[in-house]
C-alpha cells in the first residue's frame, strides 16, 4: 500500500471514530463536572476588569471605550475565552511524567486527536454556560454594541474556532516539550502571563500606545482571544477582518506543524528511554 493509500486510510478511521470520542469526552466532562465547575469560576478576570474599566471610565470615555463599551467587551471577552479555553499541557505532562502516554500510542489514532476530541467534546457545557452571560449583557446593553455587518456574524465562527485551535495547538507544543524535559508547565505558566496582557483578556488592544500596538496585534495572542472580540462587536473592518482569520490559521498551521514535529522527535526520545 502506498504512502497516500495509507493516509486515506487514516484519514477515513479518524473520521469513522471522531463521533465515538466525543461522546466519551462529553461523558467524562458530565463526570468531571465539579472540576469542569471550578474552572468555569476561576475564568472570572474579564468581570473583574469589567467593574475596574467601567470605574475608569465613569467620568469619561477612555478612547473608544465608554462603560458600556468596556461592558460588551469584557461579557464578550469572557464567552469567548470560556469557549476558546483548553487543559490538555496538563493532561499531557502528567501522563508523560506517569507513564500512562503509552495507553494512548497502543491507539491507531494520533494522541493529538483524541486530545482533540475530549476537549471539544466540552464545548456544549461551555455553551450551555455562555447563555447567561449572554442574556444578562441583552438585558444590560441591548444589542447596539454588537456588528450589525452579516459578513463579521460569517466570520465570527472561524474566528472562535480558529483561538481554540492556537491555544489547543499551543499547549500540545508545550506540552510535547514534556518528552524533553521534567515538566513543561512552568512555560504554560509564562505563556498564560503574557496571554493576560497581550490577547486583550485584561485590556483591549487599542489602549496600548501605538508602537506596542503595532507589535501585539501581530502576535499569536491576539489571536486566540482579541480577534473573535473584535469581529463580534464590529470594531474591525470586514475586509481587514478577512485578512487577519488568513494570519489567525497561518498561525494555527505553523502551531501544529511544529508540535508534530516536536512529538515525533521526542516521542523517540521518550521510547529510548523506556517510557
Amino acid at each position: 500500500m502506498s504512502q497516500a493509500a495509507r493516509d486515506r486510510s487514516a484519514l477515513s478511521h479518524a473520521a469513522r471514530a471522531f463521533p465515538t470520542l466525543l461522546r466519551v469526552g462529553f461523558a467524562e466532562a458530565i463526570a468531571y463536572r465539579g472540576e469542569f465547575l471550578i474552572w468555569i469560576l476561576s475564568t472570572n478576570m474579564p468581570v473583574i476588569m469589567l467593574f475596574l474599566w467601567s470605574a475608569v471610565a465613569r467620568e469619561q470615555p477612555i478612547g473608544r471605550f465608554g462603560q458600556k463599551e468596556f461592558g460588551a467587551y469584557f461579557l464578550t471577552t469572557l464567552m469567548v475565552r470560556l469557549i476558546t479555553g483548553s487543559w490538555v499541557v496538563w493532561e499531557m505532562n502528567y501522563e508523560i511524567r506517569q507513564g500512562t502516554l503509552a495507553r494512548r500510542l497502543l491507539r491507531p489514532l494520533h494522541p493529538f486527536f483524541t486530545y482533540a476530541a475530549e476537549n471539544l467534546a466540552a464545548v456544549p457545557l461551555r455553551l450551555l454556560l455562555c447563555v447567561p452571560i449572554a442574556a444578562a449583557s441583552a438585558a444590560w446593553l441591548g444589542t447596539s454594541q454588537l456588528s450589525h455587518h452579516f459578513l463579521h456574524w460569517l466570520m465570527l465562527p472561524l474566528a472562535v474556532v480558529g483561538g481554540w485551535a492556537i491555544t489547543f495547538t499551543t499547549m500540545c507544543l508545550i506540552g510535547t516539550l514534556g518528552l524533553y524535559w521534567e515538566s513543561s508547565l512552568a512555560l504554560m505558566r509564562l505563556w498564560f502571563g503574557l496571554f493576560f496582557i497581550l490577547s486583550g483578556y485584561t485590556i483591549p488592544l487599542s489602549l496600548f500606545p501605538g508602537w506596542l500596538h503595532d507589535v501585539i496585534v501581530w502576535l499569536p495572542f491576539r489571536f486566540q482571544l482579541s480577534l473573535a472580540v473584535e469581529i463580534a462587536l464590529g470594531l474591525t473592518p470586514p475586509a481587514r477582518a478577512l485578512a487577519l482569520l488568513a494570519v489567525q490559521w497561518l498561525y494555527v498551521g505553523l502551531l501544529l506543524g511544529g508540535s508534530l514535529l516536536l512529538w515525533q522527535r521526542g516521542l523517540r526520545r521518550y521510547a529510548a528511554f523506556g517510557g
